[in-house]
């Protein structure tokens, strides 16, 4: 039988579950790449894993994504309630220019 048709075997082999290794791929691509749509991280599960024996694992990658997503959205930062406004230039002391040749 060919080793490319037997991935689940092979992952089992060297300790590896489905969820495990979509999970982790998902957490990570999450921290790579925020704010994807659905629809991307399907695309980027076909191009992570291409082997037929990996798509039922595509809506577990897809949830953990979005989980991962959530848990790593930047906190807001809280600007102060009144910003300065801006003063206008009223003098400015001339510079002096010179010329290099």
């Amino acid at each position: 039988m060919n080793d490319a048709n037997n991935y689940p075997q092979i992952c089992s082999e060297v300790g590896l579950t489905c969820e495990s290794c979509t999970s982790s791929a998902a957490r990570d691509l999450a921290s790579i790449c925020k704010g994807l749509r659905g629809k991307a991280v399907g695309q980027l599960f076909v191009q992570i894993y291409p082997n037929p024996a990996c798509a039922p694992m595509h809506s577990h990658f897809v949830a953990c994504y979005k989980e991962a997503a959530v848990e790593s959205a930047p906190v807001p930062v809280k600007l102060p309630a009144s910003i300065p406004e801006r003063r206008e230039v009223t003098f400015a002391r001339p510079r002096a220019m010179s010329a290099v040749a």
